[in-house]
């Protein structure tokens, strides 16, 4: 199946009333009938603009498809106990593998991190009922590590006011191209889209303040091991940050600059969400949620020689 792609189809009059997956593997010789009837499943497809998920609906004369494909495997990621950091009447914290979407793209809905906490949280004896779920923080989709999620009303509106107002203290690890100067630093400025990339920019006034601190762990001949603080919970902040300081985070193909180390292996930016602390919204007390650096990261840092960094002073 091919990478991300977005295909956009127009039903002839010769395939009026054909069925939705027999007109896709039709039209289309990327994929096979097994294919398309998995990428339906998923969410990938869209008639005249919604979300269809019924492989045997039938298509009409003049109707516009839509097929995204976003390159990750079909087979759906769902939740284990394992990537489970924290669970009450309350909260729900996961550890989010690298390559998971957080919420609904076009390309998907079933697979997501969103779609599959849902799953999780179902109660087998009343799979009707809904679960309560809300989002109050994102992730890329190449970024592992802590997400916490609120799983009750009378929690919704006190963890969105933290995140907001920023009594969270979110903390990550990541592997930045080169020798930074200093030992620690800040970058502080305001953020903005750029409308002919669509990528995030430091920008002189309009844009959203970001504020990033770092700590160097560990200096190794190419790149730098750096624990992150973020305040501000900006799109792309760390990525940008690091990049207009002329230190590219590994692996990192959207703020890549000429001076960005690509190490063999590496298919992802590394970057780590690795502690969240925060008052519990209803219960009060001080809650720390840690995850473990995933085994791609673990890997490269043993390859690297540090993969004995003491973390216990942060």
């Amino acid at each position: 199946m091919p990478k991300r792609k977005l295909y956009r189809l127009i039903v002839s009059r010769d395939c009026h009333d054909w069925r939705l997956d027999q007109f896709i593997a039709a039209s289309q010789e990327d994929f096979s009938r097994r294919q398309v009837r998995d990428l339906i499943d998923l969410g990938g497809v869209h008639c005249s603009g919604r979300r269809v998920h019924q492989c045997g609906r039938l298509v009409k004369e003049g109707e516009s498809i839509e097929v995204h494909v976003d390159g990750a495997p079909v087979q759906p990621f769902r939740l284990g106990q394992q990537d489970v950091l924290y669970r009450d009447r309350w909260l729900l914290s996961i550890n989010k593998p690298s390559g998971v979407e957080m919420q609904p793209t076009p390309a998907r809905f079933k697979g997501t991190l969103y779609e599959a906490a849902q799953q999780w949280l179902k109660d087998p004896y009343r799979p009707q009922d809904k679960p309560e779920l809300a989002m109050v923080q994102r992730l890329d989709r190449e970024t592992s590590g802590v997400v916490l999620f609120s799983i009750h009303p009378k929690a919704h509106k006190p963890l969105t006011e933290a995140f907001s107002q920023r009594r969270v203290h979110k903390t990550y690890l990541a592997l930045v191209s080169g020798q930074l100067p200093d030992s620690a630093g800040e970058f502080n400025s305001q953020l903005a889209r750029a409308r002919a990339t669509n990528k995030m920019k430091s920008v002189a006034r309009g844009g959203k303040e970001a504020i990033t601190r770092y700590r160097l762990l560990q200096q190794y001949d190419r790149c730098c091991l750096v624990w992150v603080e973020i305040p501000t919970g900006r799109t792309h902040q760390i990525r940008v940050h690091f990049s207009e300081a002329g230190h590219p985070l590994v692996g990192d193909t959207l703020y890549k600059t000429p001076a960005s180390v690509t190490l063999p292996g590496i298919q992802r930016t590394l970057l780590h969400s690795w502690r969240l602390q925060c008052l519990h919204p209803v219960e009060k007390q001080d809650i720390c949620l840690a995850a473990t650096l995933p085994d791609d990261f673990s890997r490269l840092l043993a390859q690297l020689g540090g993969s004995d960094v003491d973390l216990s002073a942060y």
